[in-house]
């Protein structure tokens, strides 16, 4: 009993201060890397402590290694797509380049061709392009770009490089409308290149293409002849190609025959035409006006 009211009873363990042992573990700080920096000893732990440590670290950057790569995959798709987009653009504008260059090369050369002949006929001429043609399926019309103001009167022939493209019906100060060849209010007196023989060529009864009618029998006409027109008139100035006989139908009953022909123009394929100005067609405009103002006068 007297030894036990003598001891004490030791609830903490009594040892170094805090502080002491703070110091203790800076000044060892200190001198490990004073010693590192001085001879390289500790490289060897420090590799091995790294190489322990590594599988840690890749498992904690784990997350972020995935997520970085997601959003790598995510751009490298969005730049695919983009540059994808960007070629299919590029493409189809070289395309539309390409289209047009050959377009333009083709005009170029119709332009040309229409120069050496608006240079070969002796009326003066003036080049027209296409606006539209209208919507109509019983007449065969075009409508230009020039009027009045250019010189375009009713009546005048148009052409390309084929030969007779049509005539013109209608004229405003700044478009024209003229009715081709195969439209049925057109007729052109023409002849046969090989004999002379003179032709009234008319548009209408067949889709695409042109009639002689009033043909005997024995009219010296035959498949392969080239008609040309004659001149007469003045409308159209002699020697222009207007169509090639492609068949003939003789009526043995009435004693007539119908040459039917496949107009030599194109008015189809082109947008640029030549308008000649013959004078007949500009001597009959200027009297139909003096007929107007002098009805209006009466009036």
């Amino acid at each position: 009993m007297q030894g036990q009211e003598h001891g004490t009873i030791r609830l903490f363990r009594r040892g170094p201060t805090a502080e002491f042992r703070l110091f203790v573990f800076v000044l060892l700080s200190l001198s490990l890397l004073m010693v590192d920096s001085r001879w390289r000893v500790l490289d060897p732990a420090r590799q091995a402590i790294s190489v322990a440590l590594y599988p840690f670290q890749r498992l904690v950057l784990a997350p972020r290694d995935a997520i970085e790569s997601i959003d790598s995959w995510l751009d490298a798709a969005s730049l695919a797509r983009a540059e994808n987009e960007a070629l299919q653009r590029q493409h189809i504008e070289l395309a539309q380049i390409s289209t047009h260059s050959v377009q333009l090369a083709a005009e170029n050369r119709l332009l040309r061709r229409l120069l050496n002949i608006a240079e070969m006929v002796p009326e003066s001429s003036v080049a027209v392009e296409v606006l539209y043609e209208p919507p109509n399926a019983f007449t065969h019309h075009l409508v230009f770009n020039k009027g009045s103001n250019s010189g375009i009167k009713p009546g005048m022939p148009v052409i390309d490089e084929g030969g007779v493209v049509g005539q013109v019906m209608r004229v405003t100060p700044f478009t024209s409308e003229a009715a081709l060849l195969t439209d049925e209010k057109v007729s052109i007196p023409a002849q046969v290149l090989r004999n002379g023989l003179r032709v009234i060529v008319f548009g209408g009864s067949t889709s695409g293409k042109v009639e002689v009618r009033y043909l005997t029998n024995d009219s010296d006409i035959v498949v392969g002849d080239t008609l040309i027109t004659s001149g007469v008139g003045g409308y159209f100035p002699a020697g222009l190609l207007v169509a090639k006989v492609d068949s003939i139908e003789r009526d043995a009953a009435s004693g007539f025959a119908v040459a039917t022909a496949m107009p030599l123009s194109h008015p189809e394929r082109y947008r640029h035409f030549l308008v000649l100005r013959t004078s007949t067609a500009n001597t009959q405009a200027s009297q139909e006006a003096k007929l107007n103002g002098a009805s209006s006068d009466q009036h």
